[in-house]
């Protein structure tokens, strides 16, 4: 009688299972990484315990005076519980806030469904089309009784929120019709797209702003003006649209020249090729560089405060010009980062689960 040798399958030294061998493996690979790792651990505890002290410890939730505040160890959250409404409304009138605030709320709604799957329908646009309109009612007012308001008034999370998401919805096909007009076979439309897409990547945001401010009401004709909202408006959708074209002209050099030849093959039209063949391909791939751009947009629409617009930072700035409660900066900047970054990574957060609904196999 033959025995048929078993064969023992033993599986990794107990050192690399569990806990301990993810630490070994992820932070004391190497002698460079254990040094890295107590150093960190180091920083660590000398940092954390300190802000959690400075922060919520001995903060100061309830003072009603500056000089209360002062008198604490920790933050003066009680500055932002008094100046709250300046900063996220800056100076829009006191009674007429809840305007500012009800658009604001059907800004991020219509941004959250627009995330949402099941509302990707061809009705999108249109509901797109009526809540504008309808932030556009609350916000400037003059009808259905409501009292008018200049948008030079307008401040805050309410204009960060406008100028981000108008910046956005234009931007975004403007910076389309330039990536494919960089691609085209045409030498002129070619050359156009060229030549604006490399002079405004060639220029900082704030010179565009300026330019937008200063420099083109003095080519207007005699009595016409633009609007100084409206001209930091199209300045960030002109300086976002570059970006977004040349992101865009790297995902359709990404698609192979098979899915071109294939749709030539069945006698697509140009429009159509790339409406159904190319761009769902090509958008899909830079996903999170557009993503990017986004993030990036949202964060610099902070730079019209140097040209006199009441953003969050400014609005910031003026609550912290009142006399009765100055020196309170680090808690102010600190609010107003808390919102961006609640923002930014929500949707940092939406585009990853977007790459894995999609699988485009770019996940990050």
């Amino acid at each position: 009688m033959s025995h048929t040798p078993t064969s023992t399958v033993s599986g990794p030294p107990p050192l690399q299972r569990g806990t301990l061998g993810w630490l070994r493996q992820n932070l004391f690979s190497s002698p460079l990484n254990a040094i890295l790792t107590a150093l960190s651990a180091w920083l660590l505890l000398m940092t954390v315990p300190a802000m959690i002290d400075w922060l919520f410890i001995k903060a100061n939730f309830d003072a009603q005076t500056a000089q209360d505040c002062r008198a604490s160890a920790g933050a003066c959250w009680a500055f932002i519980r008094e100046k709250h409404r300046l900063i996220l409304f800056g100076i829009y009138p006191y009674d007429e806030q809840w305007r500012p605030l009800l658009a604001s709320i059907l800004l991020t709604l219509l941004i959250v469904c627009s995330c949402v799957r099941w509302f990707w329908k061809p009705w999108l646009p249109l509901l797109w089309l009526v809540g504008l309109i309808v932030v556009g009612i609350l916000m400037w007012g003059g009808v259905l009784g409501l009292s008018y308001v200049e948008n030079s008034l307008w401040g805050g999370l309410p204009l960060t929120l406008i100028l981000a998401t108008f910046g956005i919805v234009f931007a975004f096909p403007l910076g389309l019709l330039l990536a494919l007009g960089r691609t085209s076979r045409l030498p002129a439309v070619k050359a156009v797209c060229v030549v604006y897409i490399e002079l405004i990547r060639g220029v900082p945001l704030i010179s565009l702003l300026f330019m937008s401010s200063v420099m083109l009401p003095l080519f207007m004709p005699e009595g016409f003006n633009i609007d100084k909202l409206l001209r930091a408006q199209i300045a960030i959708i002109l300086f976002a649209a570059a970006y977004i074209a040349e992101t865009v002209r790297g995902g359709l050099q990404a698609i192979p020249k098979g899915q071109y030849e294939g749709a030539a093959s069945l006698g697509l039209s140009y429009w159509r090729t790339m409406r159904q063949i190319i761009l769902p391909q090509a958008l899909k791939i830079v996903i999170p560089p557009l993503v990017g751009i986004f993030i990036s947009l949202f964060k610099d629409t902070s730079l019209v405060v140097i040209i006199g617009i009441f953003d969050l930072t400014q609005a910031a700035k003026v609550a912290l010009a009142d006399a009765a409660w100055r020196g309170f900066s680090r808690e102010a900047y600190l609010f107003i980062a808390l919102i961006y970054f609640v923002f930014c990574y929500s949707i940092s957060r939406y585009s990853r689960s977007l790459e894995r609904r999609l699988q485009t196999g770019y996940e990050r």
